[in-house]
C-alpha cells in the first residue's frame, strides 16, 4: 500500500526526522489559508497522487499557468492560485503512464534553501531478506538512470537484523555522501530514525529523494514516498487509515476485497490462472505467440465457486479485454470448482469475446463436463500451449 507525501511526512514528524512544516489542502478556498499558516517567505506547491516525477510531470488540461506537478510561490497569494490551478486536473508523469492521475490534493509547504541535492532509500533486499539501504550523492534524480549511468556513486548494503542498525551504518552513509562535521552525526540520528520507522511500520519501500543538505548546513527530508506491505497492515490500523482508494484502480480494488491477487496491465488478452507461478508463464507464453496480457490474475490454491466469480466479473470488466484465457491446474484447487464459476460469471456478464479453458489436476473429468455441458461457446484446450495458441488465433482473427 502506498500513501501520500504529506503523510508519509507526517509519520517522518513524529519519528523526529527533520522536514518542512507544511498543510494539505483538497479545496481551492482553503490553499490561502494554509499558505499563511506557513512561515514563508518561499511556499512550495505539491500536487499529491502516488507517482513520482512530479515536477517534470504535464498537465493534460494545458494552460498558461503549467508549470508540472511542484511549482514555487513568493506570497500566499500565489501559493493559493497555483493549488487552484492544479486541483481537479490530470498530472501525466512517467510513473503515471499515458493516463495520468487526477490531483485530488495538494501539499503546501515552507520552502528550503538548498545547498546539495542526495538520494536516500530503504528497502526489503530479496536476496538477502534483510532491510538494506541505498545512498547516492544524485539525488533529484531518477536512481535506475544513475545506476545505469554511473554506477559507482551509488552505496548499497543490507543491516543484519540479530544487530540491527549500528551507528557505523550510519557514519558509512554519511562518508560516502561526503558530508561533514555536524552533518555526520544528523546522519547518523537519522539513519537510525528511518530503519526503526522501518520495522515499526513494517515498510517495504522508504524513498527520501531529495535529502538536502540546507543553506545553513543541515540535513532534511525534502520529499519522501512510504509502501507498506499490505499482508501486515492488520497490525497497523493507524497506516491502514492513510490508504487512499482513489489512487488505486478500481478492478484492483475489488479484487482486493474478495484476497485476488490481480494486477492491470495494458494488453488485450484477460488471463485467470490459480498460482503465481503458473499466471507468470501464462504470461509469458501469450507474449511468445505474438499478444500481450491485459493482466495478472492468480486466484489462489483456495478459490471458492463464488471468487471464480467475481474474478471472472473483473476480468471482464476492462473494455481492452478482447478474449480471455483460464489456465487452472487443479492441486489444492478443484477444477470442477473453476468450472462451476466459469460458467456463472459467463452468464451473469454475457461474454461477448472469445474464451479458452485449459484445465488439467483435480477433479479435471467433472470439470471438464461442466463446461462441455453448459451450453456455452468455449474453446477447450488441451494444455498450455495450444491454450495460448488459441486465444491468441481467436482474438487475432
Amino acid at each position: 500500500m502506498n500513501i501520500h507525501e504529506y503523510q508519509a511526512k507526517a509519520l517522518l514528524r513524529d519519528y523526529g526526522a527533520p522536514v518542512s512544516d507544511g498543510r494539505a489542502v483538497t479545496k481551492a478556498d482553503e490553499a490561502k489559508t494554509a499558505a499563511g499558516e506557513l512561515d514563508g517567505p518561499l511556499w512550495v506547491v505539491k500536487a499529491q497522487i502516488h507517482a513520482g516525477g512530479r515536477g517534470k510531470g504535464s498537465f493534460k488540461e494545458a494552460d498558461a499557468g503549467d508549470k508540472g506537478g511542484v511549482r514555487l510561490a513568493k506570497t500566499v497569494e500565489e501559493a493559493a492560485a497555483e493549488a487552484r490551478r492544479m486541483l481537479g486536473r490530470t498530472l501525466v508523469t512517467k510513473q503515471t503512464g499515458p493516463a495520468g492521475k487526477q490531483v485530488n490534493r495538494i501539499y503546501i509547504e515552507d520552502g528550503s534553501g538548498i545547498s546539495r541535492e542526495l538520494y536516500l532509500a530503504l528497502l526489503v533486499d530479496r536476496k538477502t531478506s534483510r532491510v538494506a539501504y541505498v545512498a547516492s550523492t544524485e539525488g533529484g534524480m531518477d536512481i535506475e538512470e544513475v545506476a545505469e549511468k554511473t554506477p559507482e556513486k551509488i552505496l548499497t548494503f543490507s543491516v543484519d537484523p540479530a544487530a540491527g542498525y549500528q551507528p557505523y551504518h550510519g557514519r558509512r552513509i554519511a562518508f560516502m555522501l561526503g558530508l561533514e562535521g555536524q552533518q555526520v552525526k544528523q546522519c547518523v540520528r537519522l539513519m537510525g530514525i528511518l530503519y526503526q520507522m522501518f520495522v515499526d511500520k513494517d515498510m517495504s519501500m522508504l524513498e527520501i529523494n531529495p535529502l538536502i543538505v540546507t543553506d545553513k548546513g543541515d540535513l532534511k527530508c525534502l520529499d519522501a514516498k512510504m509502501s507498506f506491505d499490505s499482508n501486515a497492515l492488520y497490525r497497523h490500523s493507524d497506516i491502514a487509515a492513510l490508504r487512499d482508494e482513489t489512487e488505486e484502480d478500481p478492478k484492483e480494488l475489488e479484487a482486493s476485497k474478495f484476497d485476488l491477487n490481480y494486477v492491470a496491465l495494458d494488453g488485450e488478452i484477460g488471463c485467470m490462472v490459480n498460482g503465481a507461478g503458473l499466471a507468470m508463464a501464462t504470461m509469458d507464453i501469450i507474449k511468445l505467440y505474438g499478444a500481450e496480457p491485459a493482466n495478472f490474475l492468480d486466484v489462489g490454491g483456495g478459490a471458492t465457486k463464488e471468487k471464480v466469480t467475481e474474478a471472472f466479473k473483473i476480468i471482464t470488466s476492462d473494455p481492452n479485454v478482447k478474449g480471455i484465457l483460464v489456465n487452472i491446474f487443479g492441486g489444492i484447487m478443484r477444477c470442477d470448482v473453476i468450472a462451476e464459476g466459469v460458467v456463472t460469471a459467463v452468464k451473469d456478464t454475457g461474454l461477448s469475446v472469445p474464451l479458452v479453458v485449459r484445465l488439467e489436476g483435480t477433479n479435471v473429468e467433472k470439470g471438464k463436463e461442466i463446461i462441455n455441458n453448459s451450453g456455452l461457446n468455449v474453446i477447450a484446450a488441451d494444455d498450455l500451449k495450444d491454450g495460448a495458441e488459441k486465444i491468441v488465433r481467436a482474438v487475432k482473427g
